[in-house]
């Protein structure tokens, strides 16, 4: 791994040669005022039109959604965020989130105010849910956006459906689930694959360390990467996408998904996979339990890690 001389600075190792080149900078957010760390999180992560970088936290005196500056600065908070948006993105100019504890799907302004709110559990087909004392539950976990805008989101916690809605909340159908073709197990995070044409739907299968293809209608379309390391969260970036691993990495796949680059490697089975690695412990070149990822317009990576502390680490494209 070729390694760059700088405090707190590390170079991705990368599998092509002429594959770009990332640097780590766990340095670069500055955390509220009073706060080491942006407190406990189980979130994502987006980025605005205008640049700024949208973050959920769960707990801590900042926990919703913080907003920092495209060079690292906390600005604010999201207000009415929920503290729980486990998976949101920036779509259309809006945050779209499923709340873990509500299991709500959200769709609200940038500055707060809600515009849709879909109950779940009444609104999704009661065939397509788990039943806990006799009443539908589901469990989501992630969320995507279709170029029509067509709402995507996974119970990836519960059944391993993916459930879809048009654009004014209306339910749609469900597809997936555990039995083949699909054989989900965790189902945590979808994104819409806008490299292929007609544009496809990508989801993560997590305890499988697979990323699965489907039409925008559910079909299957078959296995796009396989022997990676829980696979919790992705992002795109023209041709390339970043899968962020729970198991202390993220890694980069070409169009074809071919590894091009993989990042912050954490071989150190003890710290990875929970959110229990305590701040003395963070070693600058290294990831702990990634999950969520995106890309700023310039193609740099920031990533949140699944962290009871909170870590925020920025990755420059070199």
């Amino acid at each position: 791994m070729k390694k760059l001389i700088c405090s707190l600075m590390f170079v991705a190792a990368f599998a092509a040669a002429d594959a770009a080149t990332f640097t780590m900078d766990t340095k670069y957010f500055t955390p509220p005022d009073g706060m080491a760390t942006i407190g406990d999180s189980h979130g994502d992560i987006a980025v605005s039109p205008k640049g700024e970088i949208y973050v959920s936290v769960q707990g801590g005196a900042h926990s919703g959604i913080q907003v920092y500056s495209a060079d690292g600065h906390y600005l604010r908070n999201v207000p009415g965020a929920q503290p729980d948006f486990h998976g949101f993105i920036i779509a259309n100019g809006n945050i779209y989130g499923v709340s873990r504890l509500t299991q709500h799907i959200v769709e609200m302004r940038l500055d707060g105010r809600t515009v849709l709110d879909i109950p779940a559990r009444t609104a999704i087909a009661d065939a397509y849910q788990e039943h806990a004392a006799g009443k539908p539950a589901t469990n989501l976990t992630g969320i995507a956006v279709a170029p029509n805008g067509d709402i995507y989101v996974t119970d990836g916690y519960g059944t391993n459906y993916i459930h879809r809605f048009d654009k004014a909340g209306k339910y749609i159908a469900s597809f997936g689930g555990k039995a083949e073709p699909y054989g989900f197990d965790t189902a945590h995070k979808i994104i819409i694959d806008t490299r292929t044409k007609p544009a496809r739907l990508l989801a993560t299968d997590r305890r499988h360390n697979r990323i699965l293809a489907m039409s925008l209608d559910g079909k299957f379309q078959g296995v796009v990467a396989e022997n990676l390391r829980l696979p919790s969260a992705f992002a795109l970036y023209k041709d390339e996408l970043a899968v962020g691993e729970l198991d202390g990495r993220v890694t980069i796949l070409d169009k074809d998904g071919k590894v091009t680059a993989t990042i912050g490697q954490n071989d150190a089975a003890d710290q990875t996979k929970s959110n229990k690695a305590r701040p003395e412990i963070w070693q600058p070149g290294k990831f702990y339990a990634v999950h969520g990822v995106t890309y700023d317009k310039q193609g740099n990576l920031l990533v949140t890690e699944f962290n009871q502390f909170g870590r925020l680490t920025r990755v420059k494209r070199e």
